[in-house]
């Protein structure tokens, strides 16, 4: 993912949800509406999160240095991490305690067709956001699905914005849902089980993140694909025969570590060894561009018995 493109979808996304926010506060002022109140947490929430997001991709650009050596890209997977339990803490345990508040103690709606009018603005600013966010991703989804996208991506930030946005347009219309079977029925409990449902998505899109997130944290290998292109590159059929063993890791989300083992042809001096190792970095970096930093340990191939 481009720095540019991902901060871009991150803007389009800070901004739809603070006007959203905003406009639901006022909403829920006038008609007391807990789904309102419950989609209004929400925007706050994703606000913040959105300028977590910019603040590590912030963090993430550091130079390296004698403490943190490889750098400080995984900057961009922590404050992910961090955004996902914030959408747990502030946005689903506050709906769902509202909901069930307000299941408990139902009360009528004041001016809910005010309620109505400022769903569908935010519905509208909302997939404003969202298509941003596909437009951006589409690049690096290739011929992936768009859940495939989401467990793969290396790249944490659209993964999360994309997951928000689905979530917040989901959430929207259980709300609508929620205020109009309210004003059919004049029964507030509706209003309350809507404001439960946004409580329990909000914790399903956070637990899918934390999950994703705690294992990119962990340290995550190269897809498939780019093991296969790396193998490619580091053999050429004459000084170098094989690859003995491999191992990878996303150092951050455009910088991979790669460190193998190699096996080099017997009789060659130390100057074509070393010619050939410069070569076959070239040929790495030139097949994935994100692998940034290289090891190679030059050896000789012994069969096992």
């Amino acid at each position: 993912m481009s720095a540019s493109g991902g901060k871009r979808a991150i803007i389009a996304a800070l901004t739809a949800n603070a006007g959203i926010a905003v406009a639901k506060f006022v909403g829920f002022l006038i008609t007391g509406s807990s789904s309102m109140l419950a989609e209004a947490v929400h925007s706050v929430a994703d606000t913040s999160n959105q300028g977590l997001l910019l603040l590590g991709q912030r963090r993430a650009a550091r130079d390296a240095d004698q403490l943190h050596p490889f750098g400080y890209g995984r900057n961009r997977y922590f404050y992910s991490f961090v955004v996902a339990l914030v959408i747990f803490t502030v946005g689903a345990v506050f709906a769902m305690y509202e909901g069930i508040h307000k299941i408990e103690h139902p009360a009528p709606l004041d001016s809910p067709i005010v309620a109505v009018v400022i769903l569908f603005i935010a519905i509208a600013l909302e997939s404003y956001s969202f298509l941003t966010a596909m437009k951006e991703s589409r690049p690096l989804k290739g011929n992936a699905s768009w859940w495939g996208f989401i467990r793969n991506s290396r790249s944490p930030e659209l993964p999360v914005v994309l997951l928000e946005d689905t979530g917040a347009l989901i959430g929207l219309l259980l709300a609508l849902a929620g205020v109009g079977l309210t004003m059919a029925t004049d029964n507030g409990v509706w209003d309350g089980i809507g404001t439960l449902c946004i409580g329990v998505l909000l914790a399903i899109i956070a637990i899918i993140l934390i999950i994703e997130m705690q294992s990119l944290l962990i340290g995550e290998g190269v897809t498939v694909d780019d093991e296969r292109k790396i193998v490619a590159g580091l053999t050429d059929g004459d000084r170098i025969d094989r690859v003995i063993h491999l191992k990878t890791q996303y150092l951050g989300p455009e910088e991979i570590l790669v460190a193998a083992k190699i096996a080099v042809s017997p009789g060659l001096d130390i100057a074509a060894v070393a010619a050939a190792i410069d070569d076959a970095e070239a040929r790495v970096r030139a097949a994935v561009p994100a692998a940034r930093v290289i090891y190679l340990e030059p050896d000789l191939y012994r069969p096992q018995n």
